[in-house]
């Protein structure tokens, strides 16, 4: 097969998270400006992963390719067993909401929804090897997303089975110095227009906070989630040479403003990056360095903070945003409701993305309020994956979107998600049986086998 077929039939699908049945608002999420805001409040499990369906069955329906990705085992009793809480599951529970309140709402978080978090890729246009290339993120810097690496390294390694297609790395060490917080601070850049754009060779930007063997002003507030020495690590991994790779500092200011990840402040598809003007700390250097490597002029929609501040950017998550390759040239931007409902945002869309020069021509307006609130818009709930016609063909599982699993998906929810949860009803042993009753059917409807501790343990 030539190399421009092989590219012709290349697409990129995105994999949402589904979300767990333990969705609720506990504000962990340091740096988050939406996660602290809302933390105590009310959450609607089924509300939100019907949301998140709906989402993904109406991009499926525009004709994207749709991935979806099972949630973490919530709660993780094993966690609380392994900080010295012990007795039957009903004793751990009780135990942890009366001693230690904060650990209980971490090990039941639903944050693995946001799977832009949950790996890196390199797709094997890129790779040396000519396989896809998977690291799954190590998330150390919050102890409720560190629960997440092992699980979902077992789902990535039971999607993406085939050896001769798929390269799975081991997580990044867990400490401080290689921190890594997964394709929400890398952007693939290629040359071509259309889907089929994404079978051509690409730059990788990796954006990070901090270095953590130098000296390099960091944010003072709020902390730095990606460190240089961890996308460094990853592009080795993954066997990326300099001529592929662009590594730029998230600019200090816009952490503390709440930006923890690159991904709440720009976004790229294709030759096109949106960014805000606060993106980086060297908007200059970042761009030249993407136009020196790209073999197709860059294509950049800068966002002044005049059009757009900071605190409206993070509020309604425009950077945060879908930004997708229609088959004509376009592209289409999936926005939150949020947006909508912001007069200045709105605007800055339509008179200056729209109406600019450049091939965004769609605006796609989608109510993800239940994620919002825990501070995660369009582009948190996806992970992007290249992938050609023979790959998509080696999948594991029955994990690629169509009619029938979106039936089934929401006949699922329906039928094992509660429609409130509150902080105190974390500790109910009934609802740890009832996600685990969940998953464990979720695992057989998706056909990806065991992946989860207590399927492993039985």
């Amino acid at each position: 097969m030539s190399e421009s077929s092989m590219s012709e039939e290349v697409r990129e699908v995105n994999f949402d998270g589904l979300v767990g049945p333990t969705h609720n608002y506990a504000g962990l999420a340091h740096g988050n400006v939406a996660s602290m805001r809302h933390g105590g409040l009310t959450a609607n499990p089924r509300e939100a992963a019907l949301q998140g369906l709906d989402k993904m069955k109406s991009l499926m329906e525009a004709g994207y390719a749709q991935g979806v990705l099972p949630p973490q085992q919530r709660p993780d009793l094993g966690a609380l067993r392994d900080l010295g809480f012990t007795g039957d599951d009903a004793s751990v529970l009780a135990r942890a909401a009366e001693e230690a309140p904060q650990l209980l709402r971490a090990v039941c978080s639903a944050s693995s929804m946001w799977t832009a978090n949950a790996a890196t890729v390199t797709p094997s246009a890129d790779a040396p090897d000519g396989r896809v290339h998977f690291t799954a993120a190590n998330l150390q810097s919050s102890f409720h997303r560190y629960l997440e690496p092992r699980t979902t390294a077992r789902v990535l390694a039971a999607m993406f089975r085939d050896p001769a297609h798929f390269a799975h790395h081991p997580v990044l060490p867990a400490t401080p110095a290689f921190s890594d917080e997964g394709a929400a601070n890398h952007t693939r850049l290629c040359a071509g227009s259309g889907d089929n754009g994404h079978g051509e060779p690409g730059v990788h930007l990796f954006v990070y906070g901090r270095q953590a063997f130098g000296g390099q002003h960091g944010p003072t507030r709020y902390p730095a989630r990606q460190t240089l020495e961890a996308s460094q690590a990853i592009a080795r991994q993954h066997g990326l040479s300099d001529a592929q790779t662009v590594f730029a500092q998230q600019n200090p200011d816009a952490i503390d403003a709440g930006v923890f990840h690159n991904d709440v402040i720009a976004v790229g598809n294709g030759p096109v990056l949106l960014y805000h003007d606060m993106a980086f700390r060297d908007e200059t250097a970042t761009l030249d360095a993407l136009r020196a490597r790209m073999s197709t002029p860059l294509i950049p929609v800068r966002v002044p903070s005049e059009a757009v501040s900071l605190e409206d950017a993070v509020s309604t998550y425009l950077f945060n945003s879908q930004l997708l390759s229609n088959p004509d040239g376009s592209m289409t931007l999936v926005v939150p409701g949020e947006c909508q409902e912001n007069e200045t945002v709105w605007r800055t869309i339509q008179d200056l993305l729209l109406a600019g020069y450049n091939p965004i021509s769609e605006v796609l307006v989608k109510d993800v309020k239940q994620s919002m609130r825990n501070g995660g818009g369009p582009a948190c709930l996806r992970l992007r994956v290249a992938l050609s016609s023979a790959e998509r063909q080696t999948l594991g599982g029955r994990v690629l979107l169509d009619e029938a699993l979106h039936g089934d998906l929401t006949a699922w929810v329906e039928r094992h998600y509660r429609d409130r949860l509150a902080p105190e009803d974390l500790a109910d042993p009934q609802l740890a049986q009832e996600s685990l009753t969940a998953l464990d059917e979720l695992t057989q409807l998706l056909g990806i086998g065991a992946v989860y501790p207590f399927q492993l343990e039985a």
